[in-house]
């Protein structure tokens, strides 16, 4: 994508502005996305105390990290592909009996 197609937006996290290019039409989920991160960050200053700011963005991105590798194996067509590897291999071991 062109440098020249991206708007600039500026977003607040963790009480820092950043200036941030993006494509026009994902503005509202990047918006979104960021507001989620804030929270996210908020929740871990209740819970964890006397770490700074940095300790809580990091903690964040290893949360939504985690939660998307582990995700990703709930998919419902990772799922059946899951099972019939399953079916077949279980058809393979029952042959050899």
């Amino acid at each position: 994508m062109a440098e020249e197609e991206l708007i600039p937006i500026n977003v607040w996290l963790a009480g820092r502005s950043y200036r941030i290019r993006i494509v026009p039409g994902e503005e509202e989920a990047v918006r979104k996305a960021i507001k989620q991160a804030d929270t996210k960050i908020t929740e871990l200053r209740t819970q964890y105390a006397g770490k700074d700011d940095q300790d809580f963005v990091a903690m964040c991105l290893l949360s939504y990290a985690a939660d998307g590798a582990v995700s990703i194996f709930n998919h419902p067509l990772l799922q059946q592909e899951f099972a019939d590897m399953s079916k077949k291999i279980d058809a393979v071991l029952d042959s050899k009996e």
